[in-house]
């Protein structure tokens, strides 16, 4: 699989360690930035950049996600989900890594590198990589209206005010 990495200046020690962590599961990493350390760097170009990769790659039908890190992930999430076709999940326990898989398709792992140690990421990272979407009608049913709205700005038989 493919794997798509960014971060800011608050994630990039850990950035390092998790792309040879997933390389060394044989995923194919590529890696958006930044590339040194800058305390003023910002981490929303290196976000998407790394989204629109996943997206590009999904389009094409190469298996590819995303895991973005910031100091708490949430602007890292933000910024990946600007994304069209993106669905990036703000990652902080195991349940919430497979939740993110089984029931939104989450093609993003979000992940505050300031808020968890490492083996814990990579835990959540390992889960999110290796739990597949079942495919439940109920869950596929939502993502589709996610889908809907993003692109129409409408869900058909939903009311959107």
């Amino acid at each position: 699989m493919r794997i798509h990495v960014a971060t800011d200046h608050a994630g990039l020690e850990f950035s390092h360690t998790v792309r040879e962590h997933v390389a060394a599961q044989g995923h194919e990493v590529h890696d958006h930035g930044p590339q040194h350390y800058d305390a003023l760097d910002d981490y929303p170009s290196f976000c998407i950049n790394a989204a629109r990769a996943v997206a590009r790659d999904q389009a094409a039908g190469v298996e590819a996600l995303g895991i973005v890190f910031g100091g708490s992930g949430n602007g890292e999430q933000i910024a990946a989900n600007k994304v069209q076709g993106i669905r990036a999940a703000l990652v902080w326990s195991e349940a919430t890594a497979q939740l993110a898989r089984e029931h939104n398709d989450a093609n993003v792992i979000a992940i505050g590198a300031r808020q968890h140690n490492v083996d814990e990421a990579l835990r959540f990272i390992d889960l999110f990589i290796a739990t597949p979407f079942p495919g439940d009608e109920r869950h596929a049913r939502r993502i589709g209206q996610l889908a809907e709205y993003e692109s129409t700005g409408a869900i058909a038989g939903h009311e959107i005010v």
